[in-house]
Formats: structure tokens, sequence, C-alpha cells
């Protein structure tokens, strides 16, 4: 009889855990979905068009997407997250360990494309011909 209590427990944990969990999933994807106003930046090519396409959660459908560099858009949220955070690539540097062993790291991430959010930015203060400015530390 206690066995089959606990296991009733452990089968009821699990089920509201997958609840929840399917609840969470449900909130990010409304989340998501919300529409953003922004500036798409291509920094690899300034100037440039930047197609892709993108399906970010499992009941979505595959969309294309085609953006100029400079250019105001209306997108979803989380293809403003997908834009800011995968859009890079890594930079590799050389150095050798107290034993003399060379071994490689990351030293930076180089932005190729970006989506700058106009949701608190007016756009009469907003100027598009500013240069990128990336600040490193030592």
């Amino acid at each position: 009889m206690v066995e089959e209590a606990r296991e009733q427990k452990k089968v009821d944990r699990r089920s509201v855990d997958r609840i929840e969990q399917q609840n969470k999933m449900r909130r990010e994807r409304d989340k998501d979905r919300e529409q953003v106003k922004g500036i798409f930046r291509f920094y690899e090519v300034p100037g440039g068009n930047l197609s892709f396409v993108l399906k970010l959660h499992k009941e979505d459908e595959v969309e294309k997407y085609s953006m100029n560099d400079g250019e105001i858009y209306t997108v979803p949220l989380g293809v403003a997250k997908h834009l800011n955070k995968n859009g890079w690539y890594p930079v590799h540097s050389f150095k050798q360990n107290e034993s003399g062993a060379p071994s490689s790291i990351i030293g930076k991430k180089v932005q190729r494309f970006g989506f700058q959010s106009l949701e608190f930015v007016d756009l009469e203060e907003f100027n598009p011909g500013n240069d990128i400015i990336t600040v490193t530390s030592t």
C-alpha cells in the first residue's frame, strides 16, 4: 500500500511537472509572437540584404524573412532575439599554457548582424549614419 502511494506521488509529480513545462513553453511561444519594431543592421555587408528561414517552435510554420541593412521592420520578438543572439562567429587565438603546449581559445565574438529595437527610441533622435563602435577590454 505504501509503495502504491509512492508510485502515485511520482506519477502525479511528473504529470504536474509536464503540465507546468507545457504552460511555460506556451507562454514563451506567445511572448515570442509579440510584434516589435526595429532596425535591421547587417554589420558584415553594409547596405546588403540577408534572407533566412526560421522556425522557432515546434508548432510554428517555417517562415522566410528578407531584410535590408538600415531598414525598419516589425517582426515577432523571437525573430529579433534570433538575429541578436545567433548572428556571430568566433575569432580564435592561440597561446601556450604553463607546460608549453599550444591551446586555442575563443578571443572574441564578431557580430554579423543584429536587430536594434525602436520600442524605446524616438525616430527623430535616431541617427542611422553612426558607425559601430566595438569596445574591448584588455
